[in-house]
């Protein structure tokens, strides 16, 4: 993967002025001198420049007056381990990439080879600390206040519902969802089979039963093809499901439209899970605006954070106060305290929605970075055969929560995991992706549903894929060293 050389590349025939003006735009303070050739004849730093002017040279003077000075260069595509072996034992702090013609593709600096890259971690600013501090000089420390309030108002504007309730996770607002439409023992809940387990959790503590359907193999998503099989199957027994959990895996949107069709055939609510996908659209609306409900999760990890927290949507006022009143204890109309169900303390604090006031006003941004994060992938894997990428679904616009890699074992002998542990090592942080919930211990006796009579999608993924970092505050310098340690890996085997 190369990036443009252009603002670090000079001439012999550049004035020592014109070194200075590109070496103070630059973070690594070095600059690459090349000969007519291209090829780079040496290396130019603000410490050579100061060094030349106090032995009476001229700023107006050409590069070519410089002392000689004999570059350390290094081939486009030596592991990060030999780059940094180059770096200490040479005492610098970036070491010039060349192709086998000798000319620059990059520059490599010690403190990115050096840092830890992490998967998805909090990309926070200034904004938050703002409303997290109102919050303390108003005092408002408590569960309700104005950070809650403008947190909620604010949602219904990016989730494309007109009633939102703020939570302390999204688990818990699937299980406010699954309380409010009256899910209870014995119900049986679809819900899609790739996906983390907190999808399925809440239906596990109302005694209901999980039956689980197979994605398709574009999307990853819900396999519409699978969900009409079981439902006329489930028809013609008398045992149509009580809901429908539709999970937007890895912020890509699940084919809503033909969900939509069947879930209305057949008169079932549906839920959709959109923890990992705040932000994306189909059809130009938000994702997760199709359902009777839907699910949102602002854990650390995700597009935007609370910390901890989640929210809970819908059309529908009555669902959503009847959710706010479960999430917090269930009061019943009355001038004392007085409970008449099952309830929570499930609300999200005016302190945590400050800091997700604050997020939300970014989000466009995160969504972009994400994308474009991705492209960068894209274009820096796909040139290696055996590798893929989840798609988009028709007509909808992904937030790329996650860019997950997709590996041929037909290609390409190594495991997800064999690459996943060398990464490690390489100080990278990756991610398996999803066990389905058909393969969890937990979840192994319940009915499942594949994509086809012979093709079983989500079990094939699992053991094909890998989450790469995807931190909307990582630099195209990080995603490179990313790109060119997978390819490394697997060109090492």
């Amino acid at each position: 993967m190369k990036i443009k050389m252009d603002n670090f590349v000079l001439s012999l025939s550049d004035t020592l002025r014109n070194a200075m003006l590109k070496l103070e735009s630059l973070e690594e303070k070095l600059c690459v001198v090349c000969g007519a050739k291209g090829q780079v004849v040496r290396t130019v730093t603000d410490g050579d420049v100061r060094r030349f002017l106090l032995s009476e040279g001229s700023m107006d003077d050409k590069l070519s007056s410089l002392p000689e000075k004999k570059p350390i260069l290094a081939l486009h595509g030596t592991s990060d381990a030999e780059l940094l072996d180059a770096m200490v034992n040479n005492d610098i702090n970036a070491i010039v990439l060349v192709d086998k013609v000798g000319a620059p593709v990059r520059i490599c600096s010690r403190v990115s080879l050096d840092k830890k890259i992490l998967l998805s971690p909090p990309h926070l600013g200034d904004l938050e600390m703002k409303h997290v501090q109102d919050a303390f000089d108003s005092n408002w420390i408590a569960p309700a206040g104005p950070n809650l309030t403008t947190f909620e108002n604010n949602l219904v504007k990016n989730t494309g519902h007109q009633h939102v309730v703020a939570v302390s996770s999204g688990t818990a607002a699937l299980h406010l969802a699954l309380r409010v439409l009256g899910i209870s023992a014995r119900d049986r809940v679809y819900v899609s089979d790739l996906t983390f387990i907190a999808s399925v959790q809440p239906i596990l503590y109302e005694n209901a039963v999980p039956v689980f359907i197979d994605s398709e193999p574009s999307s990853w998503n819900m396999s519409p093809i699978a969900l009409e099989r079981k439902l006329m199957k489930d028809q013609a027994s008398g045992d149509l499901p009580a809901a429908i959990i539709v999970v937007h895996l890895y912020g890509q949107v699940a084919d809503m439209p033909a969900i939509m069709r069947l879930a209305d055939k057949y008169e079932i609510p549906v839920i959709e899970d959109a923890a990992e996908s705040l932000g994306a659209t189909i059809d130009n609306k938000p994702c997760g605006s199709s359902g009777t409900l839907s699910v949102f999760s602002f854990n650390g990890n995700k597009m935007i954070t609370t910390s901890g927290g989640g929210a809970l949507a819908s059309h529908s006022y009555k669902l959503i106060e009847r959710a706010r009143n479960l999430a917090t204890q269930g009061r019943d109309l009355a001038e004392h305290y007085q409970h008449s169900s099952i309830s929570y303390n499930y609300r999200l604090s005016n302190v945590l929605a400050g800091i997700g006031v604050g997020q939300l006003s970014v989000l466009a941004d995160r969504v972009a970075r994400r994308r474009e994060i991705f492209e960068l992938y894209r274009q820096g894997l796909t040139g290696n055969i055996g590798v893929s990428f989840q798609q988009n679904t028709p007509n909808s616009f992904g937030c790329r929560w996650l860019t997950v890699v997709e590996f041929n074992p037909d290609i390409i002998d190594l495991h997800p995991y064999q690459i996943m542990r060398r990464l490690s090592q390489l100080g990278i942080e990756s991610r398996p992706g999803w066990k389905p919930m058909h393969m969890q211990p937990l979840c192994g006796k319940y009915e499942f549903e594949p994509h086809s009579e012979e093709h079983v999608v989500s079990s094939s993924l699992f053991l094909r894929s890998l989450c790469l970092p995807s931190g909307s505050a990582m630099l195209n310098t990080d995603v490179e060293r990313v790109v060119n340690s997978i390819e490394n890996v697997i060109l090492g085997g």
